[in-house]
């Protein structure tokens, strides 16, 4: 009899990958709350009330920056230990991080209570934030990949990553339910707590994945494997120098080969600088789509456009982003990842200059337009990255690699693009630097891509 769903290695194929998507959605969604509040309610709540409405927002700015500024030191940490102790320890751990960090972001007192204290606190909770989606994201795409069959690699990665857009559709939703529901001055107060409140959840899911999932196929046959050349060199060691099995297992541990992080980039150096340069016209694109021109329009030295307009068209362009992110992926198990990628790269670099001029418009349909448009371009980038990422790299060092890779491609391009992009309006007063800051950014990632080799038929 048929099982229902299809074969029992193909529904747990299913259920990891459905586990990853909603690891991957509650942590984006706990880290885009973050540059959410950080363009419409930290200015004022973290900072002192005399600050001037620019100053104040290159501030909150500067604090969503310093999670940029952790991911590659989670990388880093969870690189290690993903690759040592498995793939699935290292997820639980970040995404129990993150929970907490993010609900003890909403019981922050307020600078008018705190002073000083609350914007410091503010940064180091932002850190541990960091940290936990530097670790998260590896551990969520091996997951999904390392264990798919080859042909849909790139489609089981990419439910992984539509984490990301769909993080960004709940942190929207959660901040547009609260603000419409009350008014400006108790959101200001309290409101805006409850969306980062209700991410304790996130601890449950990782309690969930530590109890309910087993680690990748490839991850046990490499530990396994590991463990019988461990026994018979220890065995060896123990026949030859006359010493006892225990002794001689000490005298191997302490002769160990270095980290996995410090192997990946003794191995890997140039494909993890090409990954992370692959990576980082997304990052500046996507950040700018979801956090800065929610400044640009509805911040306080912005265009006037009412705050709701302006998170409807964000929440818009994260659903249009979905169907990019898979479809790529999909076009890219058949016809591979690097010419999907690089295509999806150079229609971004053009509509970038023509983002701003439809969110002058002020209409929340052509806004829609303009941030929907790039964010499916965005997609398109993202969704083959998970299996192109993790192709690249073999399995004993694969988490520290494509670990390394993303996350530095993430400070490089997220972490300082609403920076820069506020910096340059500020200096031009206009968009058109920004624009070009998206190009060059595209055209960055276009060369890494290039230079990568092919790795769809590779396997794993």
């Amino acid at each position: 009899m048929p099982h229902p769903g299809g074969p029992p290695e193909i529904r747990s194929v299913r259920k990891v990958a459905l586990t990853a998507l909603a690891a991957t959605s509650i942590e984006w969604y706990d880290f885009f709350l973050y540059g959410t509040a950080a363009a419409l309610i930290f200015p004022t709540v973290f900072f002192p009330a005399g600050m001037p409405p620019l100053v104040g927002l290159l501030a909150s700015f500067s604090t969503f920056a310093v999670g940029f500024i952790a991911r590659p030191i989670g990388a880093v940490v969870f690189g290690h230990f993903g690759d040592r102790l498995g793939r699935k320890r290292a997820l639980v751990t970040a995404l129990l991080m993150m929970g907490v960090a993010t609900t003890l972001i909403g019981c922050l007192p307020s600078y008018a209570l705190a002073g000083a204290l609350a914007p410091l606190l503010l940064i180091v909770l932002r850190f541990v934030q960091g940290l936990a989606i530097g670790g998260q994201w590896a551990g969520a795409v091996l997951l999904a990949c390392e264990g798919a069959p080859a042909e849909q690699r790139g489609f089981y990665g990419s439910l992984a990553q539509t984490g990301a857009p769909i993080g960004t559709i709940l942190a929207n939703l959660a901040f547009l339910l609260a603000s419409t529901s009350m008014t400006d001055q108790a959101f200001l107060a309290w409101g805006w707590r409850i969306p980062f409140l209700v991410s304790v959840v996130l601890i449950g899911l990782g309690l969930y994945v530590q109890l309910r999932l087993e680690d990748t196929a490839a991850f046990r046959e490499l530990h396994a494997l590991k463990e019988r050349r461990d026994a018979e060199a220890a065995a060896e060691r123990a026949r030859r120098s006359g010493i006892e099995i225990d002794a001689a297992r000490a005298e191997l541990a302490a002769e160990r080969q270095p980290s996995p992080v410090i192997e990946a980039l003794r191995v890997y150096p140039k494909p993890i600088a090409l990954v992370a340069g692959s990576f980082v016209a997304a990052q500046v694109t996507f950040y700018i789509l979801v956090a800065f021109v929610i400044a640009y329009g509805s911040g306080p030295s912005g265009l006037g456009i009412p705050r709701g307009t302006m998170l409807v068209g964000v929440l818009i362009g994260a659903v249009v982003m979905i169907p990019g992110v898979i479809v790529s992926a999909i076009l890219s198990d058949r016809y591979g990842r690097r010419g999907v990628i690089m295509l999806a790269a150079a229609a971004l670099a053009l509509w970038g200059f023509a983002l701003f001029p439809l969110i002058d418009t002020r209409s929340l349909l052509w806004i829609a337009v303009g941030i929907g448009v790039g964010q499916s371009l965005v997609g398109a980038m993202y969704g083959p990255q998970a299996a192109f990422f993790a192709e690249i790299f073999e399995t004993r060092v694969r988490y520290s690699g494509a670990s390394l890779g993303y996350q530095l491609g993430g400070i490089l391009g997220g972490g300082l693009a609403p920076i820069i992009a506020t910096a340059l309006l500020a200096r031009y007063g206009n968009t058109t630097g920004i624009s070009v800051y998206i190009a060059l950014a595209c055209l960055i990632s276009f060369v890494s891509v290039w230079w990568l080799k092919e790795t769809y038929r590779n396997t794993m």
